[in-house]
């Protein structure tokens, strides 16, 4: 067989799909690269947007709004000092995009008008924050990213 410039050429593509063959499938089949979704119940979370996004405008129309701060251990959220702490209740959720195996949540407990998440729970960098909290039965939402 004569090997010329059309072999070569039909030879080159030949490698070049192959190439891309292995790794598409190596990326699919390979557990080291899975493809997490932020939410294993996605389109039950879609249905209850429009509730976040009420929740969302009534934290909006307050005087104060939430605020946090990195403290030297850990990071401190504030909520309005114009509210009884006995009467705030729900929960932070700290989502960790990079990895969603530091991802949790804790409840609202409060002394005073702070809740401190300990500095050994967080690690350096980025940080999606989510504070559903009520008050005397109204509903608010409160989401920040952070670089902590």
């Amino acid at each position: 067989m004569k090997f010329n410039w059309g072999t070569g050429i039909v030879l080159a593509f030949i490698g070049f799909i192959s190439f891309i063959l292995y790794f598409v499938i190596n990326m699919n089949v390979n557990s080291k690269y899975d493809h997490d979704l932020v939410t294993e119940d996605y389109y039950g979370e879609e249905l209850k947007f429009q509730n976040d996004i009420d929740k969302e405008q009534n934290a909006k129309a307050l005087d104060k709004n939430i605020s946090w701060e990195k403290a030297e251990n850990g990071l401190l959220i504030k909520f309005p000092k114009t509210f009884k702490v006995q009467n705030i209740t729900g929960k932070v959720f700290l989502y960790r995009p990079s990895n969603k195996q530091f991802d949790f949540e804790t409840p609202i407990s409060l002394s005073n008008h702070n809740l401190l998440i300990p500095d050994n729970r967080l690690l350096d960098g980025r940080w999606n924050i989510k504070v559903d909290w009520q008050y005397k039965g109204k509903s608010f939402l409160y989401k920040k990213e952070i670089v902590y």
